[in-house]
């Protein structure tokens, strides 16, 4: 079974074409879905599409085939994830047009996190909002942690049913998660991805007061926070640049503060996840920054001795692709994983198929009507309660 996968950000393209042994056939990012038609017309018809989707809300904690409901489903979560959605979506109509035979699956970011238990996944907040607008931390990056926490146990030589991970996803988003026995008991993001790290250009976990208090005493509106804590912030609001690359080396006072900044939070997050599983057998860096920045790893692990954790400093700088960078005698393993989505959205897209198939439905053809942008509606004809 040949797989397209379909990773939809809020500015690009990820094509990934894997073949029927998760070989990688094709692969081209593009910055525009009308670019799409145009690559993968050239790599032939795949057996299924697989679509990162990024929020699935209460409605979607699996993998999903598309059709009709599936599609106004996610029209009325579009104001949870308004970078991401309507690209998603773009991005499903094109294939369905493109391969209007093929069956399309739907993999969530957020599905992963749906086993959070209660004390990790609710907010404080009146029992009304909660139940009224569906008011939890429903957490991100899910196919990343999936898939590092899995490869991570296999290049431990351990079961990842035995292990307690902290997986740390860091690249322009940026999030943890504490995968017990294979399962998400905590992560950094919540309602939003903006919850928790500090990131490329978004801030990370602010005092909610604070934001009052510009909106109040400033009178900024809601659009501007919006606009600062989305584009402004992170790395780029505490030295000028958004590229971890150039922070890390930059030597000014600036790059340092945003660096101390950016390590102390995440060594904060490693402990806050250990404490929710009741230990730590490995930490698991992925992700742009996770992958490419042996500073980052190496501060964070340092900072990190009491825990457990240790680094093995040639083993950390010379790490290219999957690796162990823990000396032997560490009693907490430390490895470096390449971000795979595209491998855990095709494992989701075959296991649902392949339920399927063995289940004898036959209709494996979305209905795409609905799938006019101008078209979209909330889900139940409503808006979502929240500020514009």
């Amino acid at each position: 079974m040949r797989i397209l996968v379909v990773n939809a950000g809020s500015s690009s393209l990820k094509l990934r074409l894997l073949g029927e042994d998760d070989e990688l056939l094709q692969s081209e990012d593009i910055d525009d879905v009308d670019e799409l038609e145009s690559v993968v017309s050239k790599w032939g018809m795949p057996d299924a599409v697989g679509h990162r989707v990024v929020h699935g809300g209460t409605s979607f904690t699996s993998s999903v085939r598309i059709d009709e409901s599936v599609i106004e489903k996610l029209n009325g979560l579009i104001e949870l994830a308004p970078l991401h959605l309507p690209a998603a979506l773009d991005g499903i109509q094109a294939t369905g047009r493109i391969f209007p035979q093929v069956p399309a699956v739907a993999c969530f970011d957020t599905a992963f996190h749906s086993t959070l238990p209660a004390a990790a996944a609710t907010y404080a907040l009146p029992r009304e909002w909660r139940e009224r607008w569906g008011l939890r931390r429903y957490g991100f990056h899910g196919l990343s942690h999936s898939y590092a926490s899995r490869r991570a146990a296999e290049l431990l030589g351990r079961k990842v049913e035995d292990l307690r991970l902290v997986t740390c996803h860091l690249g322009a988003g940026a999030s943890l998660a504490a995968v017990k026995r294979g399962a998400s008991v905590d992560t950094t993001m919540g309602f939003t991805p903006l919850e928790g790290l500090v990131m490329a250009t978004r801030s990370g976990t602010v005092d909610p007061g604070l934001l009052l208090w510009l909106q109040t005493a400033q009178e900024l509106s809601a659009a501007e926070i919006s606009e600062a804590l989305e584009h402004q912030s992170g790395l780029l609001g505490l030295s000028g640049n958004a590229d971890m690359k150039e922070v890390a080396r930059a030597g000014s006072a600036e790059t340092a503060l945003a660096l101390d900044v950016y390590v102390h939070r995440l060594c904060a997050g490693v402990a806050a996840m250990a404490a929710a599983m009741g230990g730590l057998d490995a930490i698991v860096f992925t992700g742009g920054v996770g992958e490419n920045s042996p500073v980052v790893r190496e501060r964070c692990l340092t900072l990190l001795e009491w825990l457990g954790c240790a680094v093995d400093g040639s083993a950390n700088e010379s790490a290219r692709g999957d690796a162990v960078i823990s000396p032997s005698t560490a009693d907490v393993g430390t490895v470096v994983v390449s971000a795979r989505e595209d491998l855990e959205i095709a494992g989701e897209v075959r296991e649902l198929m392949d339920a399927r198939a063995e289940g004898g439905n036959a209709s494996l053809i979305p209905d795409l009507k609905c799938l006019d942008r101008q078209a979209r509606t909330p889900l139940n004809g409503k808006e979502p309660a929240r500020d514009k």
